[in-house]
């Protein structure tokens, strides 16, 4: 059976990859249906959604377009969320990899290295690191990949441990291969699967990472962002439930989405462990 029609079986992932391909519609299209700046006045504030044509989901405090920031606030999300993750793999799997294959000392170097970062709370940290960097989108991205990267370099270590000693690997030792070549073209392709699987659940963090930073308004000022909408609604929930709710509900189905995929992709991935769940 394909990838493809194991990824089918699993109908949460079916619904999850459907959500996320209309988020990034949403992303996508956003330039297109509101070119204008979302933080840009266009009506009386505190309009209740489908109370006047043309602003389905009502205005801010400002009057705001809410729609335009929604779809304005796709595009950030999902932009930090992979760019940030993408960063986080390139610390985490090199550092890993060197690790779980060389072992000894080089391990125990790399591995408290490793430790150093996770003694600290994940969010706790980034909030230091945007703060000290001034809050914009490459600090949001970079305190997020420094505070993700530890768990990846932890997964892909453990994976090299399992594998250097197969007999692929000492095939490849025989003939005269040399290490590089060994982690790059032997182990690395064999770790691919729990690091693809690990990868779609960090976008899922790094998404409500930066919602959390941005409600804190350690957000990008110049950027519309989800987070940015819910913070800036907390002090008007009573009087503008909507303000909150259409952000806060974009955050919680692109999160789903995500962790909705990554489990049809660890299923797709390993079979074996898909049988013994079910």
């Amino acid at each position: 059976m394909s990838f493809f029609a194991r990824f089918a079986q699993n109908r949460g992932a079916l619904v999850g990859l459907a959500i996320l391909l209309a988020i990034v519609l949403m992303a996508i299209l956003a330039p297109l249906l509101y070119p204008e700046s979302p933080w840009r006045m266009v009506q009386r504030p505190f309009l209740a959604p489908m109370e006047v044509e043309g602003f389905w989901l009502g205005t801010d405090t400002m009057g705001r377009d809410v729609a335009a920031g929604l779809m304005h606030g796709a595009w950030v999300s999902l932009l930090i969320g992979l760019i940030s993750t993408t960063v986080a793999l390139l610390i985490g799997v090199p550092l890993g990899a060197v690790a779980g294959y060389y072992g000894g000392l080089i391990d125990d170097a790399l591995m408290r290295f490793t430790e150093f970062f996770q003694t600290i709370p994940n969010f706790a940290l980034a909030i230091v690191l945007v703060a000290i960097m001034q809050p914009s989108v490459v600090s949001i991205v970079l305190a997020i990949a420094i505070v993700s990267w530890p768990p990846v370099a932890r997964l892909v270590r453990a994976e090299f441990m399992s594998l250097r000693h197969r007999e692929y690997v000492e095939a490849a030792r025989l003939v005269g291969q040399t290490n590089r070549t060994i982690i790059l073209k032997q182990i690395l392709p064999n770790t691919l699967s729990p690091i693809i699987v690990l990868a779609s659940l960090m976008v899922a963090t790094a998404i409500l990472l930066e919602s959390a930073l941005s409600f804190l308004g350690l957000g990008d000022p110049n950027v519309m962002s989800w987070g940015y909408m819910i913070g800036a609604a907390r002090t008007v929930i009573r009087q503008a439930w909507w303000l909150s709710f259409f952000p806060g509900v974009a955050i919680l189905l692109t999160v789903l989405a995500l962790n909705l995929v990554g489990e049809g992709l660890d299923d797709a991935l390993n079979p074996k462990l898909a049988r013994e769940r079910s």
